[in-house]
């Protein structure tokens, strides 16, 4: 139940009234609710809605009362207690002081540079009046990096004092262990404190350029605007076609220059260009066919400076005003490519439709002169009378030596089959003519051996007398030699050898003879032969 106090009295207990005819009790509404948060709110009526009794004050005038502090009614005012002292280290700690400066540093091992400019960072600590020198760490300099000196107090002169932070201020030089070093900027909180110490600080200053940096920095790159030059349809209509051309590259007028046939083909599916050699057998050169890879080729350069090189370095895109295009082609004329000419001659047939139908144009052959070098004869060197004619042969065909070739087919088929004569020999001498000789001829390998039989009591000593070889006839020469057939064997026939004649006198054939199967009989006539060994 609430009571209202009557007017003039204090408001305590018996002071208030009870009013009979209030029915209204409640509480004013204090939280609301705005965009979804609950705000408190100040009422601005009292329960039942009777009016609030208390002034409503202002903030600022809520605010002057918090912070207004009460003074003593009675007496004489308290002093304030002293402050407690602060050391340094506590004051100043984490207190820093931060410069950015530079020293050039001195090249005398280079020819191309005289100094570097090394940047460094100066960190003052006001609680001991340490300095510490820290340079940027640069990826792959190569340079000792980092801290350069480490945090303690610096001399500043032979009289034992050091630096402090009223030496330190912009566009100053500080000399420290025989390093100059030359402050520009600072950070904000260096300019705050140094000025609320009363010191101007000066203008900040820029840092010198280092020539060793400049000297490697890369130019910008210039960029052009793609095209709108459809690539896609060019390579899905033109795959596959290619412009071929005949060509001869001269270059005769140069020392040991001559003129030699190339081909050129023409990649419609990308407007790239290649190169390539025509080889002969035994011309004497690497089989490398490509004389130039398959790329585009430019026609026309920008000019470059004389300083420029050229022989080393390939021209880029950038550099390229113009490439050579299948209208730059024509059959008769001589076109330089890379510092080289190049005379077209000729096209295979889809190059000439290709031309008669986009560029109205008809190619026809032209007549060239082929300058051919002189073919080298190959001359074979006589005979030297070491080995076989046929092993010393091998020799100048090849320059490692195979094996001559035989005649497998006739080995197999007369494997074993031996002509054996007997024979006398052919002289003045009594004694050899009662001699007795047997004249072997082998089928296989064209071969032949003469065995004496030892006689008991001739003094005579008998076994092989010529060694197995082939005997060319006599008249022949020694390069070209005509050996002994089995046609040449007849019986009453003479041999001749370097040796001795003989004189067949019986026919004996322990094989097939091949004269039985032929029809026409061996020649009843002598022939003389000349033997070699």
């Amino acid at each position: 139940m609430t009571s209202n106090p009557a007017q003039g009295l204090p408001f305590l207990p018996g002071n208030t009234f009870r009013d009979p005819t209030k029915s209204l009790y409640h509480r004013p509404q204090t939280l609301g609710y705005k965009n979804g948060y609950s705000l408190p709110r100040r009422p601005v009526v009292g329960i039942g809605r009777d009016p609030l009794i208390v002034t409503e004050l202002t903030q600022a005038e809520l605010d002057q009362l918090a912070n207004q502090r009460p003074t003593l009614t009675y007496g004489q005012a308290r002093p304030a207690p002293p402050e407690d002292f602060i050391p340094s280290h506590v004051a100043f700690d984490k207190k820093v002081l931060r410069f950015d400066g530079y020293f050039k540093q001195v090249i005398t091992v280079s020819p191309g540079e005289e100094y570097r400019v090394r940047p460094v960072v100066f960190y003052y600590y006001l609680e001991d009046d340490s300095i510490a020198v820290v340079e940027p760490v640069v990826e792959n300099s190569g340079i000792p990096q980092g801290k350069l000196i480490k945090r303690q107090q610096l001399p500043k002169n032979d009289q034992g004092e050091i630096y402090h932070w009223k030496d330190l201020n912009l566009g100053n030089e500080i000399i420290v262990y025989g390093t100059t070093y030359r402050l520009t900027s600072c950070d904000n909180f260096t300019q705050e404190y140094l000025e609320s110490e009363g010191v101007i600080v000066n203008d900040p200053e820029e840092m010198p350029c280092d020539p060793y940096s400049e000297g490697r920095v890369q130019p910008l790159r210039s960029y052009i605007t793609p095209s709108d030059f459809d690539r896609l349809k060019q390579f899905l209509t033109m795959d596959r076609k290619v412009l071929r051309f005949y060509a001869l590259w001269d270059y005769s007028d140069t020392l040991y220059g001559e003129t030699r046939p190339v081909i050129i083909q023409y990649y419609l599916m990308d407007n790239s260009v290649e190169i390539r050699e025509v080889h002969e057998p035994n011309n004497g050169r690497d089989p490398f066919p490509v004389l130039l890879r398959r790329q585009r080729l430019p026609k026309q350069t920008h000019p470059c400076s004389a300083s420029f090189p050229t022989c080393v370095l390939e021209v880029s895109d950038q550099e390229v005003e113009e490439y050579y295009l299948p209208k730059d082609f024509k059959v008769g004329e001589t076109m330089i490519v890379l510092g080289r000419r190049f005379l077209l001659y000729d096209c295979d047939e889809f190059t000439k439709n290709y031309y008669r139908d986009n560029f109205a144009e008809s190619f026809t052959k032209v007549e060239v002169d082929k300058k051919d070098s002189n073919k080298v004869t190959k001359e074979i060197p006589p005979y030297n009378g070491f080995g076989s004619l046929e092993d010393t042969m091998q020799n100048c065909l090849s320059l490692i030596p195979q094996p001559p070739k035989k005649d497998f087919l006739k080995m197999l088929e007369n494997d074993h089959k031996v002509l054996r004569y007997q024979a006398r020999l052919d002289t003045q001498n009594g004694e050899d003519r009662q001699r007795i000789f047997i004249l072997s001829y082998f089928l296989s390998n064209d071969m032949i051996s003469i065995f004496e039989p030892p006689v008991r009591n001739s003094g005579i000593v008998g076994g092989k007398f010529l060694e197995k070889t082939r005997i060319p006839k006599p008249g022949c020469t020694i390069d070209n030699p005509v050996y002994y057939g089995p046609a040449d064997f007849a019986i009453g026939t003479t041999v001749e050898d370097q040796l001795s004649h003989l004189r067949r006198e019986q026919h004996r054939s322990l094989c097939t003879s091949p004269h039985e199967d032929q029809e026409d009989p061996l020649p009843p006539h002598n022939v003389n032969l000349s033997l070699h060994p």
